[in-house]
């Protein structure tokens, strides 16, 4: 009888390797796909583009980061409108299909001297064309450290202070540059600013599974 072959060899990938590497593929099939419809779909705002033409304050933002900024000088202070990026889920939509209201964005506008002293009015943009914020807390600091400090005080609430009090701040945050406009811009940015970090996901998850 002829001899028996001895097996033939073959290399096996470890741990489950292949197995991984198909589902990493089918995850990025489906990922082309959606940064494809994401890219085809994607147009910033027109109200962009035209407030920050227009306007004496300067955009600061990083890929990846969900902060962003508006910036100007104004005389010898600093005066810095900062809020972040929206929620992913789709606010035109509620639960039945009707439309919803927008959503709000959670903003705040610090006006800084050059000692480091300021104050921060914490704000919230709401719908209507007249008066398109709300002010929470007032807050004031004398430097940095106060400043920054988690435990220290954040002002009142606006809404307890005297009426001439909320009157005079109102106006003074008026001043400061805050309007109609700047709400709408900070609306439209928190959104773009999510669908451009998505599909910056997209693109980073999808190099990932392809390496």
């Amino acid at each position: 009888a002829a001899a028996a072959q001895p097996p033939v060899w073959r290399p096996v990938l470890p741990g489950g390797a292949r197995t991984i590497a198909a589902a990493a593929g089918k995850v990025s099939k489906v990922l082309a796909s959606e940064l494809k419809h994401e890219e085809e779909q994607y147009e910033q705002a027109k109200e962009i583009k035209n407030y920050l033409k227009g306007s004496a304050f300067k955009l600061v933002e990083t890929p990846g980061d969900v902060n962003m900024a508006l910036e100007k000088a104004l005389g010898e202070k600093t005066v810095r409108i900062e809020w972040q990026l929206s929620s992913p889920f789709d606010p035109d939509m509620d639960a039945e299909g009707e439309e919803a209201p927008q959503e709000a964005t959670e903003f705040s506008v610090q006006v800084e001297d050059k000692s480091g002293a300021g104050m921060i009015f914490y704000c919230s943009t709401q719908p209507g064309e007249e008066h398109r914020y709300v002010i929470g807390n007032v807050k004031s600091y004398a430097n940095l450290e106060q400043k920054e400090s988690v435990s220290s005080y954040h002002g009142p609430e606006f809404e307890d202070l005297d009426d001439k009090l909320q009157e005079a701040l109102d106006e003074y945050l008026a001043e400061l540059g805050m309007g109609s406009e700047v709400c709408d811009f900070v609306d439209a940015m928190a959104v773009d600013k999510e669908q451009r970090e998505y599909i910056n996901w997209l693109k980073a998850t999808k190099k990932f599974l392809e390496a």
